[in-house]
């Protein structure tokens, strides 16, 4: 078993590349599956969520090659699958994703009920209540979901919640579906427009992403693409900026949109930290002792539910007592029994957590439940004292590209061992 040994206590200086975003990736992917020629993405993370994405394109016909520099070529011209089996979509709830656009292609689909990090449930209702607006017809097994339609048509659905991947669940279908779609009260996420524009340079009519009302005028066939670009993620950059702020170091992140980040900043400023921007960089530094702050996970442009335990784990150290409350997931809080075990005083009442700052954090041994909190872990191990040893490193390497070698590209002192 591999764990991460960070020596926490030194600040953070110098400059972080920010890859390509997990979370616009995935359902690019997926909406390759829609192209009738090749397509080649660029800025594409080298993440296991990634790897098992592709082994499932793989698995359905679909031919997909990595030509370095994070490019990757796919070639949708093969895939006449239609099944995607649990030894996959249980890696992954994203898996998921490709229910649609099978569907669209194959004229039905069967995808077993996904998996993924244990932080609450995530009811995959709104897809199902949106495919079946569009004309499918849908068969639940058990642990499957089977759904089938000669042609899909167009419709008015309205989502009872912004659920990103039933937004992007239902775009996919729509683009070949016949007539015009409209999705209101949709996802607003800069990951549901990189999909929506990706699907557009391939032919698909999207208009309005980004917004709550999103309009699809579907088409008979999609193209291909030479060199699609995908958006810097956001919560890979949320994190880093986290580190620095809490370490009191002074980094610039290179190849993020600031825009994308907007709630993140403001809270990052309330603590203490000050900030400069441009259109592709954001430069942090923190020269006294972080101040208390109230924040409320929202979907987009709300903060985001990704970034709440990093920022839980700032916040323990902060000056004061602040207030964190968690309103898309309901296990979020789960970390914060391993961030008391090195010293953090937060208390959970409900969907609230009160975080008490303290003087000085702890090193030592903890466990990664799930992505975030185990982002959490290592942000507070950076500034901890002593040495801090974090077990189930496979929930960091699903969201996290070459994370030791980036903090340490900057000062941090970690390193992964095999226990």
């Amino acid at each position: 078993m591999d764990q991460l040994v960070i020596s926490g206590g030194r600040q953070l200086k110098g400059t972080i590349p920010i890859y390509g975003a997990k979370n616009a990736t995935l359902p690019i992917l997926a909406g390759c599956l829609l192209a009738s020629e090749p397509v080649t993405l660029e800025n594409v993370p080298d993440l296991e969520d990634i790897r098992t994405m592709l082994e499932l394109l793989n698995y359905l016909g679909a031919e997909t090659r990595h030509l370095g520099s994070g490019r990757l070529y796919v070639d949708p011209r093969g895939f006449r699958g239609w099944d995607a089996p649990y030894e996959l979509v249980r890696k992954m709830r994203a898996s998921f994703l490709i229910l649609a656009p099978v569907l669209a292609v194959q004229g039905r689909s069967r995808v077993s009920l996904p998996g993924g990090c244990a932080i609450g449930s995530r009811p995959i209702d709104l897809h199902l209540k949106g495919l079946r607006a569009l004309g499918a017809k849908i068969r639940m097994g058990y642990g499957f979901i089977e759904v089938q339609a000669e042609k899909l048509k167009g419709e008015e659905v309205y989502l009872d919640y912004p659920s990103v991947g039933a937004t992007e669940n239902l775009v996919m279908a729509a683009c070949l579906a016949e007539g015009k779609t409209v999705i209101t009260n949709c996802a607003q996420e800069p990951e549901v427009v990189d999909l929506a524009n990706f699907l557009n340079s391939l032919g698909a009519k999207v208009r309005g992403a980004g917004s709550d009302r999103i309009e699809i005028e579907g088409v008979a066939a999609l193209g291909g693409h030479p060199g699609y670009r995908i958006i810097g993620d956001r919560i890979e950059a949320g994190t880093y900026l986290a580190a620095a702020a809490v370490t009191g170091g002074e980094i610039e992140l290179v190849g993020v949109d600031p825009a994308h980040l907007r709630p993140v900043l403001a809270k990052l400023r309330e603590l203490g930290a000050e900030l400069a921007e441009t259109d592709t960089t954001i430069k942090i530094r923190r020269s006294r002792r972080l101040n208390s702050v109230d924040i409320t996970t929202l979907p987009y442009p709300g903060f985001p539910t990704d970034l709440q335990p990093i920022f839980t784990a700032v916040c323990s150290l902060a000056g004061g007592v602040s207030v964190i409350r968690e309103t898309v997931f309901e296990n979020r809080f789960r970390f914060t029994s391993e961030l008391a075990r090195m010293g953090a005083n937060i208390k959970i009442e409900g969907n609230v957590a009160l975080v008490y700052g303290v003087s000085t954090l702890y090193g030592t041994e903890v466990t990664a439940f799930d992505l975030r909190g185990g982002a959490a872990l290592v942000v507070a191990a950076l500034a901890a004292r002593g040495t801090t040893k974090i077990s189930c490193l496979h929930h960091l390497d699903r969201g996290y590209a070459d994370l030791e070698q980036k903090l340490r590209a900057v000062g941090a002192e970690i390193t992964r061992v095999t226990a």
